[in-house]
């Protein structure tokens, strides 16, 4: 009984308390309720205040910027309208313009049209008054026709006739006081600038032959060269193309051959194969090729040489290999590798001196004879031969025609061609440069006496000073005056088209009146 008593009580104290402390739970809420909200209206009321500053803050935030955008869309406002009176102003303006215009060209075409109308009324007079001149005209050309017994034609004709040899008679007496006047100055002119361009270049003469000399040691060597029967010699001539002509002239060789290549390889080979010793056919073929070889290598290294040494730049190699050929080809005797160097210079000088292209001067004058060196034979003038090759290698117009223009066999298009003519004359012509034919140099002489003596009224033709100058007798009877300047300038342009000649030739047409009577 004491335990259930203990435990009821126990249970009864375990309720009781837990009443009391919900109760005292409760009221702690009931508190921690009240502090809650009196802290939610606090915040609340906080809240409200800042939402009121913050909200009058936008406000007058909204009202500054719509002032500030209400300012801007004035001044857009303000600068459109006056945009717009501008456009207005200058509408107005264009109009009252377009107005004035209308009534001036309004003025001009009225103007127009009672001008026209005048015009046509006189056009119409004008008609009347040519046919009636044309009436006129045709009447007094019956008449003179009628008086003189010759018809318009036939008096035409006569009047023509006249007037064209009246006309060139004055036309030759004017060429020639023009060309007197040109001389005077242009004469000295030109002496002037060759003279100084000749002082300029100093060259070395050599007059070269057909003919190489080879020296040996001693004639013990002649018969290995000639070996047994020949056959040596034989072999060397059929290898090199060259006449070998061993004689009773001591320690020497003659090689004879037209040919500089084939005599200067002929002339190293007998020296390789004197000097190794050992001489047989086989030998000598061998001996041959390789220096065949060894001058073709020759000829481009000269030819490279001889561009740097005048400064020219740029020349194809086929036309480098050219101008290394020349050093083995003579014209008249003069080295021809010797006289386009020469010319080269002397085209530069002269350009220098005339104010024109000094570079393509010397390109010129160094190409102007490469047409004497071809491959094959070719039936064209070594001048047009020459200008066809600078075409081919892409030379410029100006080398081109300057090359093919040097001996007149086309038109000269540039300063650049007379100046290649005249410095390849002073080249070839200079004493000791060339070697003249006695026969070819007659010839020429009696071709320049032939070209006078195809002139009606030439009585006698002499060519004096070395064919420089041409003098002409004419017959007074049937050559006049005026008509000896003519024949004069006539003689000069024939030989200039159809002869080739160094230099310049003078013709000088004499015509003398003789008065002869006997007294007895």
């Amino acid at each position: 009984m004491d335990i259930l008593t203990i435990i009821i009580s126990g249970i009864i104290g375990i309720a009781i308390g837990f009443g009391i402390a919900k109760f005292i739970e409760k009221s702690n809420i009931s508190n921690l309720i009240k502090n809650a909200k009196k802290e939610a209206a606090s915040i609340l009321k906080d809240a409200n205040l800042e939402a009121e500053n913050i909200k009058k803050d936008k406000i007058l935030q909204a009202k500054e910027k719509f002032i500030e955008l209400k300012s801007e869309h004035e001044q857009v406002i303000l600068a459109r309208d006056k945009k717009v009176a501008e456009v207005e102003k200058r509408t107005r303006d264009k109009e009252s313009q377009i107005s004035n215009e209308l009534s001036k060209a309004k003025k001009i075409n009225d103007d127009f049209e009672k001008k026209t109308a005048e015009f046509e009324a006189k056009i119409e007079v004008l008609d009347k008054k040519q046919a009636e001149v044309d009436k006129l005209h045709k009447s007094q050309l019956q008449q003179l026709e009628l008086i003189s017994g010759l018809s318009a034609e036939e008096a035409k004709e006569q009047l023509v006739e006249g007037l064209k040899a009246e006309a060139k008679t004055k036309a030759m007496s004017h060429i020639q006081d023009t060309i007197e006047e040109a001389k005077l100055t242009a004469q000295q002119e030109a002496k002037k600038i060759i003279i100084n361009t000749i002082q300029r270049v100093g060259t070395e003469e050599a007059v070269e032959n057909c003919v190489s000399v080879f020296n040996i040691e001693s004639d013990d060597v002649k018969g290995r060269i000639i070996g047994r029967e020949g056959r040596n010699i034989r072999a060397l001539e059929a290898a090199t193309g060259v006449e070998i002509i061993v004689d009773d002239t001591p320690e020497a060789i003659i090689l004879s051959c037209f040919d500089p290549v084939r005599r200067e390889i002929a002339r190293l080979s007998l020296h390789k194969l004197v000097t190794d010793g050992r001489i047989h056919p086989a030998r000598i073929e061998e001996v041959v090729a390789k220096t065949a070889k060894q001058i073709d290598d020759e000829i481009i290294e000269v030819g490279k040489r001889t561009v740097i040494d005048l400064g020219i730049h740029g020349l194809h190699p086929e036309l480098i290999k050219v101008v290394g050929r020349m050093k083995y080809r003579s014209s008249y005797g003069q080295n021809l590798l010797q006289h386009s160097r020469e010319v080269s210079k002397l085209c530069g000088l002269m350009a220098a001196e005339l104010g024109l292209n000094v570079k393509l001067a010397k390109r010129a004058g160094l190409l102007h004879d490469i047409g004497k060196v071809p491959d094959t034979e070719s039936d064209l003038p070594h001048a047009l031969l020459g200008m066809q090759w600078a075409e081919k290698y892409g030379e410029k117009e100006e080398v081109c025609n300057a090359i093919g223009a040097h001996h007149d066999e086309i038109e000269m298009k540039s300063l650049l061609s007379p100046i290649i003519q005249v410095c390849d004359a002073i080249s070839g012509a200079r004493p000791g440069a060339r070697r003249q034919v006695l026969d070819s140099y007659i010839q020429r002489l009696k071709d320049l006496e032939e070209v006078a003596y195809g002139f009606n009224g030439v009585k006698n033709a002499y060519a004096i000073q070395a064919g420089r100058e041409l003098r002409v007798i004419v017959e007074s009877e049937k050559v006049s005056d005026d008509n000896a300047a003519t024949l004069s300038f006539e003689i000069s342009q024939k030989i200039q088209t159809e002869m080739t000649y160094p230099g310049q030739v003078k013709v000088t047409v004499i015509r003398e009146t003789r008065a002869v009577n006997i007294a007895k």
